[in-house]
């Protein structure tokens, strides 16, 4: 327990001034000394009693001895009369100190009446020896002893010993005065002489003991003063409890903290006090059970008893609510026997708060105070553990934001984090109390709905969040324009932990952006399957990829005005050893989620530069570049190494580039353009008109090719068709600025002249060919100059085939026929006998029923016809025909 100093600070100042007065100390004495002198003037004082009384003594026998004798002298009278004088000056100066009760202030006139007495017993004593007279002897020895108590308790500041050897030591010389023989004389003398040493000794051992007494004294100063201050500027406290538990000491600034829920805490209980934190770690046993089995106890959270639990958060608690961590143990005496407890005390406050922040960041996301993907994991383990009847019902949401990314790129981050934070209102508005909300990072979320397993509950929320975040935002002044998808799997059914829940979840989610984006899916084993035959299909497409299972197939160009091949495109071919041939629709789209995209681009790029090199005309070959090709800064550097390395010529190759690679459209996508036609290579821009078909990316991009796509070309020649007017728009855009043009995908012959009326500079599709190997690519170009064109020659209408009976009349005969297929333009029928020669006939056929059409035989063989109707026939009136007389699919 701290050492308190019961002297006021004014009253030691006075205290310490007197002293150095006294005895002639400057202020660079050391505290040490002052306190050695103060403690020996004070003992010097409480023996005054005994000079009062020796010097009454003298005074009684001086005036016995006057009074009984002659006449004295002057010097005798006044002698006796300087005695009385100073006796009565000391004993109204005690007097007046002990009124007072203010012993530092009397101090310096104590001291000087001491110090007058001692003078005036000398000067007594001298002059009675001088005078001669019998008496005095006794003067000499009261004197004396009065002198030497002084001097005894200046030398062994004990008083009480002082005060003996000083009467003592007076009585031994009044001996050899009184006695006229030599050998009392001696013995007094040796006897004396004794006592001195002795005395000397005892003032070596005091004047220790003493300087013991001022270092404890000073340490005891020094610790309260820094425990003063610790307590007083630090965090830490102290406490101190007696063996009832109740409090008997407790830092200030503890206390003033508690005085708003116990006026006054000293005195109380230390359990009604303080009140523990039970959810802290460590503390299964209570103060109250170390109180009363006085057992130790160590950092114990506690707070003001009444205030907030606790085990509640730092965030529901009261900012201003303090906590403490405290420890305490035992004390006991000499004996072994208790005394209470002893203990400290730090803040724990500003620890919680900060411990609380840590805690907020580690499970909640910065930017939209959602729970974090930690937070969300924890959550999901928890519900999935929890064993509520024969199940534990459960769904989770996988969101993710739709165009969110050209939001970031247009706008900048900044408004894509407005966007994310308005996001993050809108979904915990629609999910309420239903469930936790979270974001896993950018922009996906994830949403746990805890109890809920029904379909249809969960599809209207799904829904009614994918319209909520679908409508407008207003971000950085501008309205935008989101949507979202959403996987949806629920446990136990799709997963009874959490890695399978979350699996399939995202499954669902891949097959909702798969569908169109903007809508849910629920998971279902298929996606799995699919799943897994991707991740087979991936491991096969890097085994292939390392051991040449891929091939090159060449397509050719065919120029519209010599109908010579211009060049061939590369296409990337794969003949699975298992599964046969792969579309690259299905395994380029892997490759391109996978990361394998890039190596198989390079293979295509310098397999093809090398194949080409050895082509006996000049010819040019395109390859076809992937957004993601486009996109690595090192690029040009592999198109110039499969170059050098081919020997190919830098103008034979070229490049086609999607609109994909302009989504993110910056100034590197330039560069990327400016870097490849320094190299000297053409570029293409495929598919044009199916993607944004932006303007803007002719005009800055240096294209050297249009390709028009096949959805252009398909039906151009139909009559009524108007592709044949987005062709013509196409080419003459591509001509005022100087680029030539291809249409993909010609399949009829009759489409041939139409494309080259169009002004289309090349042709590319199966009327001129399939894709070839590289050996009868030297073969082609080997062979003649110009290409035939093979497949069908007339374009036709989509047809439906179906299998229907229907009525038919020839004249005035009618019958019964089977349908086969039907287009707007005509239909096959079989079941009807009928030959060449009725290729003419004008006919009724019933389409719909109770309803004839007029129709024309085109065409009759081997028990089927051709139809050709008056009118073109519009197919969606087929719907109006009962399902059990007619089945289709459209091809």
């Amino acid at each position: 327990m701290p050492y308190l100093v019961s002297r006021s600070q004014s009253d030691t100042g006075r205290f310490t001034a007197s002293i150095w007065q006294l005895l002639g100390l400057h202020g660079d004495a050391s505290d040490d000394q002052v306190r050695l002198h103060a403690t020996r003037l004070t003992a010097v004082l409480a023996i005054w009693p005994f000079a009062l009384i020796a010097q009454g003594i003298t005074c009684a026998v001086l005036i016995g001895a006057t009074l009984a004798g002659p006449t004295r002298t002057l010097i005798e009278v006044g002698t006796t009369a300087l005695l009385l004088l100073m006796s009565s000056l000391s004993v109204y100066a005690m007097l007046a100190a002990r009124r007072s009760r203010e012993w530092a202030s009397h101090l310096r006139t104590r001291g000087l009446m001491i110090a007058a007495a001692g003078i005036a017993a000398a000067l007594a004593s001298l002059l009675w020896a001088a005078s001669g007279l019998p008496h005095g002897a006794i003067q000499l020895g009261c004197s004396v002893a009065v002198a030497g108590a002084i001097g005894m308790t200046v030398i062994t500041l004990h008083p009480v010993r002082a005060a003996i050897l000083g009467f003592g030591g007076g009585l031994v010389l009044m001996i050899p005065i009184l006695s006229a023989s030599v050998l009392p004389s001696i013995v007094a003398g040796a006897f004396l002489t004794c006592v001195v040493v002795a005395t000397l000794r005892l003032a070596r051992i005091d004047a220790a003991r003493a300087h013991d007494r001022a270092a404890e004294s000073r340490d005891g100063r020094l610790a309260a003063k820094m425990i003063a201050e610790f307590e007083g500027h630090g965090t830490g406290w102290f406490w101190e409890a007696d063996r009832h538990g109740r409090l008997t000491y407790l830092s200030a600034k503890v206390a003033t903290e508690l005085a708003a829920a116990h006026r006054n805490p000293v005195g109380r209980l230390l359990t009604d006090v303080f009140r523990m934190d039970s959810a802290a770690p460590g503390t299964e046993r209570t103060l109250a059970f170390h109180l009363s089995s006085r057992t130790s106890f160590s950092d114990y959270t506690v707070c003001a008893a009444g205030a907030v639990d606790g085990a509640e958060e730092m965030d529901g608690a009261d900012e201003t609510e303090r906590w403490w961590s405290i420890s305490g143990r035992p004390v006991v005496d000499e004996l072994d026997r208790f005394q209470g407890f002893i203990g400290s005390g730090s803040d724990l406050t500003e620890k919680r708060r900060s411990d609380a922040e840590i805690t907020r960041l580690a499970l909640f996301d910065g930017l939209t105070g959602l729970a974090n993907r930690q937070r969300m994991r924890a959550s999901l383990d928890k519900t999935l553990q929890q064993q509520v009847g024969p199940y534990r019902p459960a769904s989770l949401f996988l969101m993710d934001l739709d165009r969110f990314k050209a939001v970031n790129d247009t706008l900048g981050h900044q408004a894509g984090d407005a966007l994310l934070k308005q996001v993050a209102q809108r979904l915990q508005r629609g999910v309420g109390d239903a469930g936790l909300v979270g974001r896993l990072g950018g922009d996906e979320f994830q949403v746990l709905l805890p109890g809920i397993d029904n379909r249809d509950t969960l599809a209207t929320l799904a829904r009614a969040l994918i319209a909520a975040l679908s409508q407008s935002y207003f971000i950085a002044g501008a309205s935008v324009t989101i949507g979202c998808s959403i996987g949806v799997a629920i446990a136990p059914q799709h997963g009874e932990d959490a890695e399978e829940l979350i699996r399939n979840a995202d499954l669902a989610l891949y097959a909702a952006k798969a569908d169109g984006r903007g809508v849910h899916r629920f998971y279902s084993e298929d996606m799995l399957a699919g799943a897994r035959s991707r991740k087979a299909l991936e491991d096969d497409m890097r085994t292939a990829l390392g051991e040449g299972g891929f091939e090159l197939g060449y397509q050719p160009v065919v120029s519209t005005a010599t109908t010579q091949i211009a060049g061939y495109e590369a296409l990337l071919r794969w003949n699975h050893p298992v599964r046969g041939p792969i579309s690259p629709a299905d395994f380029i789209p892997v490759a391109e989620e996978c990361g394998l995209i890039e190596a198989l681009g390079e293979w295509v790029l310098r397999t093809a530069c090398v194949q080409a090199a050895r082509w006996p005309r000049a010819v040019r070959v395109a390859v076809n570049v992937s957004p993601i090709q486009f996109a690595n800064p090192a690029f040009p550097a592999l198109v110039t190494s499969a170059l050098a390395h081919s020997g190919l010529a830098a103008d034979r190759l070229e490049l086609e580039i999607t609109e994909g690679v302009f989504l993110d459209e910056s100034g590197a996508t330039d560069a990327m353009f400016k870097a490849l036609k320094g190299i000297g290579v053409r570029l293409a821009l495929d598919d044009f008109g199916t993607g944004y078909s932006s303007l803007g990316y002719l005009r800055n991009a240096p294209f050297d090719k249009i390709k028009i796509d096949q959805s252009f070309v398909r039906g151009a020649a139909q009559p009524g068709n108007r592709n044949a007017a987005i062709i013509r728009a196409i080419v003459t855009l591509a001509d005022t600025l100087g680029m030539e043009t291809t249409a993909e995908g010609v399949e009829v012959q009759d489409e041939i002249e139409l494309i080259r009326r169009l002004g289309c500079s090349h042709i590319q599709g199966y009327v001129y060919g399939r894709s070839v190997p590289a050996d009868q690519v030297v073969e082609q170009l080997g062979g003649v100059v110009q290409v035939a064109a093979v497949g069908h020659k007339v374009s036709r209408a989509p047809r439906t085939k179906m299998l229907r009976s229907a009525r038919i009349a020839i004249g005035r005969n009618e019958g019964d026929v089977r349908i086969r297929n039907i287009s707007a333009s005509g239909a096959m029928i079989d079941g009807v006998d009928i030959d060449g020669q009725a290729v003419g006939l004008d006919v009724l056929i019933e389409l719909i029923e109770d309803q004839m059409f007029a129709a024309r035989v085109a065409w009759a063989k081997d028990g089927k016809a051709g139809l050709a109707f008056a009118e073109s026939f519009n197919l969606d009136r087929l719907n109006q025909l009962q399902p059990s007389r007619v089945q289709r699919r459209v091809v």
